[in-house]
């Protein structure tokens, strides 16, 4: 693994967080999913290993997406490890977003997240295989907002 990843190979993990975010900012669980593998594994917040893109949507995205608002990577911050092959890589990013508190006032969310990522050859989009995203110490991780999901 190199900390050098490709100029490509780190823009398509940047454009991943980017169209992930999208979709947590729309609330848009199945425009999300194809950026999953299906047997992917997840550490979540409210269990400590998900297994399954169903699982990890259904225990951890369907308990935070609807919550929070304003969900956007720090994407010029994003790191990338890519292997020799260019067939598995793990991203690092960072995020900013807003919680709410039950009596509906705000909170800042900030966390960060590491990816890994597969894909079948140079050059495809990356799918995350595994993701472990972990808010910074100190911030409440429960978040009481309540907007609609899309799907």
């Amino acid at each position: 693994m190199s900390n050098d990843a490709p100029p490509e190979d780190l823009a398509l993990v940047r454009a991943w967080f980017k169209e992930l975010s999208d979709h947590v900012q729309a609330v848009d669980f199945a425009a999300a999913r194809h950026l999953f593998a299906p047997d992917m594994i997840a550490f979540g917040t409210f269990s400590d290993f998900l297994e399954g893109q169903p699982a990890t949507e259904q225990h951890q995205w369907r308990n935070v997406w609807g919550t929070i608002e304003g969900f956007r990577w720090k994407l010029d911050d994003v790191r990338a490890q890519v292997s020799p092959d260019r067939l598995f890589a793990v991203g690092m990013a960072v995020w900013d977003s807003t919680g709410y508190r039950p009596d509906g006032t705000e909170f800042d969310r900030p966390g960060r997240a590491t990816v890994s990522f597969a894909r079948a050859k140079v050059g495809d989009p990356w799918v995350a295989t595994h993701t472990h995203m972990s808010l910074f110490r100190g911030t409440p991780d429960r978040s009481h907002g309540s907007k609609p999901a899309r799907s």
